[in-house]
């Protein structure tokens, strides 16, 4: 009651950030008339004096009401629009690091130019972030010439873009992209093997349009960049045999809620009896219950033109967000593998995560980060806890008129489709637009063969072009159209109403089934009404929907049998609509649980990958790394002979063996040594080995092998650690029964994991440098880093140490994998090792042991 009386006196959090900011607003009005006056030529100078200001130590927020007027007199110009006091407020809200939640219609795009003019100033840069290739390509495109009008750069990064145009195009004052291509850049600038390979600049501040999709509805999808690993392709196919031989309930039992999928007992020992194996819970049998696992999962919990469709021979993934398909990439951790045996087509080989990171830690390390969309203040809750970000609605600049009619529930989908049907069928004849929102691939087709069967001409979005994509949006608001579309097809693109729409009733928008989340839901209304156009919309449901049948409760379907309805009876009723938006909530919660745990585990790893890329930064940036040699002698010493004391023989024996496969020294004369005085004394020795070492190769040449293969033993290590830590992730869940908490178990062994690491990239990189030869005398200039050329010495090296035969390989091109989602083929994301050539797995071994590679240094 307290909290009610003062929010009438105060208003709102939201109400009282908008008071603050009208004002300004306003002010930048009132100097309208005077930017009107100036020519181009001194409009056009204005940017030197924004930058002199700056210079001169005023503040972006002292200089904004001016910057604003600048841009919106250059938009008047050049594009023939003009801000709306709501889009100045928007800019401002964008411009403090908030997200700006406004409708459809109401000109984000647009808005968007005031605070990346405003803080392109700095020359740090500013990335706008859309959704798809077609969005930045179009925005660059339309907005471009007011930034270029204006003395600015602007850049845009497509998927196809070179990595010298991704270079251009991050050096510009503004650059469009999506967020994989930013992310994706990320990883590989962390990748390469000198520092003039990499594209982008440090992260200073990005407005993310349509933020919920990107920060929301992608961020339980990580991106990772994979190479193929040497896995037989055969075992898919033959645990794709036994998944029809079990049923379910009495072999398996699924949760829908969780999406998950469990061998019962009696299952197992069909497993079993048909892989030949006697205990299939046995540790060495780990990989084998991973790939029942995820072959029963593709059997039962993907469905073929819902999660994926087959075309041309391949398995390719539908976005459950847009609907579009998403050609390239590829689910993760063997799933993909399992759905193309299931789908008889050809196994491609699994991949092998070299670089990750989550959408969540990516963004999180803008220096400033805003976002726009239509629909963020139902997510209110997670921005802030996960991006610090405060959600503000800014009102329209027209009011809504739309007209949103109650949603009406049958009993099965036959009815509610034949319903659908009626209506669009009724709307059509009397020529007002319909624009049809579906759940998948799959129930647009059935809407659409229904619509023939009445002869009703449609359009349906394939989910392939996205510009024909936004195309075909463009034309629904015409008289008579009917457009069919997966919910969130075509975002990004208004749909202007034709000549005599408004008096039929603007675009009437249907929805047939609910989303999970209430944004999508709004986001498919959200297509009519825009800009104070006349519209409605409705939804239809049925108690056969996934989300009626999964999370709806039981007093629906209890509400609807006292009822009594009968075939193809419909009912309207508040307490139905309540009910259903308590389920959407429940699942919004869930998934906010899932993203939030995604999270918290991908700490852990953010932290690790944070120290091993200041490392490899520090050698691509050409620092000296003599020093750091010898603290890794000290170090690694300490760590092998810290514990012994040499007291017998065959301590002596055991205490040689192993300095020896580091280091080039003898242990004679230490004999009776133990503790600081014995790894002292290795120390020592070790460090006048390395000066000779220096000594007999050259200091220059030196200088280059260090960073050589520090490099090399560092990407080698860290994608050895990441399958680590990928088994460690998958199995971690199961200490819950053992009363552990598994984040607490995954810290501490990740920890562990992680010393272990760092400990032998100490010992491989010191055994490679002590045994490294030139096969002659190099006489090429060796240069830092950053300005090595790709191509080899002229004099070859001789790695005559064999441990890290994987440290070696060349890198073949590489996969951008998203986990449990997606991948995208990146040829050349990280170039290629310089090498002697690869020793074959059944090889026999280099060291001279007689056994093959694979079971001896190669395991």
């Amino acid at each position: 009651m307290i909290g009610w009386v003062l929010r009438k006196i105060i208003g709102t959090q939201n109400e009282r950030v908008l008071r603050r900011l009208r004002p300004t607003a306003a002010k930048i009005t009132g100097m309208e008339a005077d930017f009107e006056k100036l020519s181009d030529t001194e409009l056009q100078a204005k940017t030197e004096y924004f930058r002199g200001r700056l210079k001169n130590n005023e503040s972006l927020d002292s200089i904004l009401p001016e910057v604003f007027a600048v841009v919106r007199e250059t938009s008047k110009r050049l594009l023939k629009m003009r801000h709306f006091d709501t889009q100045l407020i928007g800019g401002m809200v964008l411009h403090e690091g908030k997200i700006a939640e406004m409708a459809t219609g109401e000109g984000k795009t647009l808005v968007a130019t005031l605070p990346v003019y405003l803080n392109a100033l700095s020359g740090k840069g500013v990335h706008v972030v859309t959704v798809n290739d077609y969005l930045a390509k179009r925005d660059r495109e339309w907005m471009g010439p007011i930034y270029e009008f204006l003395g600015l750069t602007v850049g845009v990064i497509q998927h196809g873009s070179s990595p010298d145009e991704r270079k251009r195009s991050y050096a510009s004052d503004v650059v469009y992209g999506t967020n994989n291509e930013f992310g994706f850049d990320f990883l590989r600038d962390n990748m390469v093997r000198h520092l003039d390979q990499r594209v982008q600049r440090p992260l200073h501040y990005a407005i993310v349009d349509e933020v919920d999709s990107i920060l929301i509805d992608e961020a339980r999808t990580p991106l990772i960049i994979s190479g193929p690993s040497e896995e037989s392709t055969d075992k898919y196919y033959k645990i794709d045999k036994i998944i029809p031989r079990l049923a379910k309930e009495d072999h398996y039992q699924i949760e829908e809620k969780t999406r998950t999928v469990a061998l019962t007992e009696k299952g197992v020992k069909v497993v079993e009896e048909a892989l030949a194996v006697e205990n299939l819970y046995d540790p060495s049998n780990v990989e084998l219950v991973h790939h029942v696992n995820q072959a029963l999962r593709a059997h039962t919990l993907f469905k073929k033109d819902v999660d994926y469709v087959v075309k041309d021979g391949e398995v390719l993934i539908v976005d459950e967000f847009t609907g579009r398909l998403m050609p390239g990439r590829r689910y993760s951790d063997g799933l993909h593998q399992a759905l193309e045996a299931k789908e008889g087509v050809n196994v491609e080989e699994e991949n092998q995560t070299l670089a990750t990171i989550t959408f969540q830690n990516y963004f999180r390390m803008y220096k400033k980060l805003s976002g726009m969309t239509g629909t963020a203040q139902t997510e209110a809750q997670e921005f802030h806890e996960i991006y610090k970000l405060d959600v503000v609605v800014v009102p329209t600049n027209r009011p809504m008129i739309r007209k949103d009619h109650p949603d009406r529930i049958y009993r099965t989908q036959r009815e509610k489709f034949n319903a659908v049907v009626d209506e669009i069928t009724e709307l059509h004849k009397k020529g007002q637009p319909v624009l049809v929102g579906t759940v998948s691939i799959e129930k647009s087709e059935l809407v659409s063969s229904l619509l023939r069967k009445r002869h009703v001409l449609h359009n349906v979005l394939n989910a392939k072009y996205h510009e024909m994509e936004a195309e075909i949006i463009k034309q629904a608001g015409q008289g008579t159209a009917v457009t069919i579309a997966t919910n969130m097809a075509g975002r990004g693109t208004d749909i202007v109403l034709g000549e005599g729409v408004k008096d039929l009733g603007g675009l009437h928008v249907i929805g047939t089934e609910r989303h999970e989340a209430r944004r999508i839901d709004n986001q498919l209304r959200g297509r009519s009404g825009r800009q104070g156009d006349f519209g409605s919309s409705r939804f239809y449901l049925a108690m056969e929907d996934d989300l009626m049948r999964i999370f709806g409760s039981e007093r629906i379907a209890g509400l609807m049998q006292k009822m009594g309805m009968e075939e193809g009876q419909e009912i309207e009723h508040p307490l139905v609509s309540r009910a259903i938006e308590t389920a959407q909530k429940r699942v919004e919660g869930r998934n906010f649980e899932i993203r939030k745990q995604l999270l918290e585990y991908d700490n852990v790893m953010n932290l690790q990958r944070e120290v091993i890329y200041a490392e490899r930064r520090k050698v691509l940036e050409g620092e000296n790394l003599r020093e750091h040699f010898l603290g890794m002698i000290e170090e690694a010493l300490d760590a092998l002979a810290g514990g012994y004391t040499v007291d017998s023989e065959e301590v002596f024996k055991e205490l040689s063996e192993l300095v020896r496969k580091v280091f080039p020294i003898s242990l004679e004369g230490l004999e009776s040594s133990s503790g600081d005085a014995l790894v002292d004394a290795l120390i020592e020795r070790a460090k006048a080995a390395y000066q000779s070492k220096e000594k007999e190769i050259g200091p220059e040449f030196m200088r280059h092998l260090e960073r050589m293969i520090l490099l090399d033993v560092v990407d080698s290590k860290w994608k050895d650690h990441l399958r680590s830590m990928d088994n460690l992730r998958e199995g971690i869940g199961l200490r819950a029964y053992g009363q552990k908490d598994p984040l607490v178990e995954y810290k501490r062994e990740a920890y562990e994991a992680f010393q272990e690491m760092i400990q032998a990239i100490k010992e491989d990189a010191l055994a490679f440098i002590f045994r490294v030869q030139p096969a002659s005398r190099p006489s090429i200039d060796i240069s830092p880093v950053a300005k090595v050329p790709v191509s080899r010495p002229a004099a070859p090296l001789q790695f005559l140490h064999p441990t890290a035969e994987s440290a070696l390989k060349a890198q073949t091109p590489l996969e951008s994998t998203m986990n449990d989602g997606v991948s995208v083929n990146v040829a050349s994301a990280a170039p290629a090792h310089r090498h002697q050539g690869k020793v074959g797995r059944n090889d026999p071994c280099p060291c001279g042991s007689g056994k093959k590679y694979k079971k001896c240094h190669g395991s």
